[in-house]
Formats: structure tokens, C-alpha cells, sequence
């Protein structure tokens, strides 16, 4: 069985920043996106993880990108299922 998520966030991860983008269902039955950029020091992902609790998500996505992926997915894998995927990947499932 597969499971749908309903309030997932994709991130861009570079090395001086992480473009984060939320995806929730819209009021009106369509799908409502959020974007925000955040600093990849300490303090700014602490902003992200905050953000990203506020929106209440469920999964997510990031693309692996050299090793600039790694303090972010260990700041956040505490608190949220986070899922490393390939940059290919992570684009397909953004247009479903």
C-alpha cells in the first residue's frame, strides 16, 4: 500500500543556503506551495527546523548534492522523516 503525504517540504540545498519549498493541501481542494531560504549555519537551520515544525510537515525531501546535504539532514532527522533522494528525483516528485 502506498502512502500519500499531504504536507511535505522539498529543500535545494547549497553551500551557502537551503531554499525550502512546502506543499499543502489548498483550501479549496487544490495545493498551496510556501518558499523560504535559509542560511545552512547553525542558527539558520534552527530557523529552517522551526519553519518547517510550524507547517506541521510530515516528510522531507532533499537532493544530495557533494556533502553540503549532510549538516542539514543531521539537524533535522531528529524531528522529521527525512528523505535523501537524487536531484532528478526529488523534481519528478514535486510535479505530482
Amino acid at each position: 500500500m502506498q502512502q500519500i503525504y499531504q504536507r511535505v517540504a522539498g529543500l535545494d540545498v547549497h553551500r551557502d543556503n537551503v531554499v525550502a519549498c512546502f506543499r499543502r493541501p489548498g483550501p479549496r481542494g487544490g495545493v498551496a506551495f510556501e518558499k523560504d531560504r535559509f542560511a545552512t549555519m547553525t542558527s539558520g537551520l534552527r530557523v529552517l527546523k522551526a519553519w518547517l515544525a510550524e507547517r506541521q510537515v510530515e516528510l522531507v525531501a532533499m537532493e544530495a548534492t557533494g556533502v553540503y546535504w549532510k549538516p542539514v539532514l543531521y539537524a533535522l532527522e531528529s524531528r522529521f522523516t527525512v528523505w535523501l533522494c537524487n536531484a532528478r528525483n526529488v523534481k519528478k516528485m514535486a510535479l505530482v
